[in-house]
């Protein structure tokens, strides 16, 4: 608890004030926002495409996505999610490096979370998008171009990366931001696995699998962690059992 005056409560007078809206700018039915609308809808008619799937950049790469082209698949679709996952694993490497060092400075002895913990899973997170950019080439597209969902990715995490790096945040406000990234994460490995499964590339699936399991103990890590910040409950999940809580069903 703290001075915070934000709150319109704080000031009766100006608060009543602030309530009387001249009547000129007020419809019968309230604030009138039709021609917001109609200028937003301007710009989303004749807007461009946030991006595009880049050509492959080498005869191989050509060849192979041509081929899948033929065969009646998407590689477009599964390049796109590839790039949107390899630009995520490496904001998700940002995000614990991060938490590590407010960690190194307060970190308490009340939380099961350790140093350790995170640098285990910050492994596990670099090590994700080495496994990404691997397969992209193996598919004959190039890992350092950027594609509309790794654009989009990249400005959703934009708060997440301002929340941990932020000198203010407590350890609970951030650990909340990466339970955020760790849900986004899972289910965007999960789409990944459906994705590969449909192409028929079998290592992919078992690649990916392997991964998205390791993101499920992530979640339930950070969620445990978490929830001990805020003085919710007390867990004792470790590390190497946290894949259980959230393992699905064979």
């Amino acid at each position: 608890m703290g001075m915070n005056r934000t709150g319109i409560q704080m000031s009766p007078l100006d608060s009543r004030a602030m309530q009387e809206v001249e009547p000129a700018i007020v419809s019968s039915d309230g604030v009138d926002e039709r021609a917001l609308a109609e200028l937003r809808s301007d710009y989303i008619a004749n807007a461009d495409a946030l991006g595009s799937v880049p050509l492959p950049g080498t005869l191989t790469g050509a060849v192979t996505v041509g081929v899948s082209m033929l065969k009646g698949d998407s590689p477009q679709i599964l390049l796109d999610k590839l790039g949107e996952r390899l630009a995520f694993e490496r904001t998700g490497t940002r995000l614990y490096d991060a938490l590590i060092t407010k960690c190194d400075i307060m970190l308490t002895e009340d939380m099961s979370m350790t140093i350790d913990d995170l640098e285990q899973i910050r492994a596990d997170e670099a090590r994700h998008f080495l496994m990404v950019a691997d397969a992209i080439e193996s598919l004959g597209g190039d890992p350092t171009s950027q594609t509309p969902s790794a654009d989009l990715v990249g400005v959703e995490s934009m708060g997440l990366v301002q929340v941990l790096n932020d000198p203010r945040t407590t350890i609970a406000q951030s650990l909340h931001a990466i339970v955020t990234a760790e849900l986004s994460d899972k289910a965007g490995w999960e789409t990944l696995v459906a994705l590969a499964d449909e192409h028929g590339l079998a290592e992919m699936v078992d690649s990916f699998t392997q991964a998205l399991n390791e993101e499920r103990e992530h979640l339930a890590l950070t969620q445990t962690w978490y929830e001990e910040a805020i003085g919710l409950t007390y867990g004792d999940v470790e590390i190497d059992d946290a894949a259980s809580l959230l393992q699905a069903p064979e």
